[in-house]
């Protein structure tokens, strides 16, 4: 898959995410197990989408932390006792609508 694709699902991805969660509280986040599955599958798609970029495309772009999404995904995924649902609330809240700025400079 192309480096320009790729950015544009991530952008997508990201979009939904934040757009699922516009005015929901922790609470209500927490009580909503479709909200919560909706969330962590788009955040985990993100991380597979991380991952497969190239290195020189990864390196142009320090802005983006690459391995970081890649390793939220391992999380998500390998996390058999369950998601810890604060941590992804805060990547929600704080670090996505960053990293969707970021993403739309490239």
């Amino acid at each position: 898959m192309r480096n320009d694709v790729i950015v544009s699902k991530l952008i997508g991805y990201a979009d939904k995410v934040m757009r699922y969660c516009e005015g929901i509280s922790y609470d209500e986040f927490c009580n909503d197990s479709k909200l919560v599955e909706a969330c962590v599958f788009n955040l985990s798609q993100m991380g597979e989408l991380a991952n497969r970029v190239d290195d020189v495309f990864a390196d142009a772009n320090p802005s983006i932390p690459w391995r970081l999404i890649y390793g939220l995904r391992n999380r998500i995924v390998h996390d058999y006792e369950g998601v810890n649902l604060r941590l992804i609330r805060e990547i929600i809240h704080d670090d996505l609508p960053g990293l969707r700025g970021e993403l739309a400079k490239i």
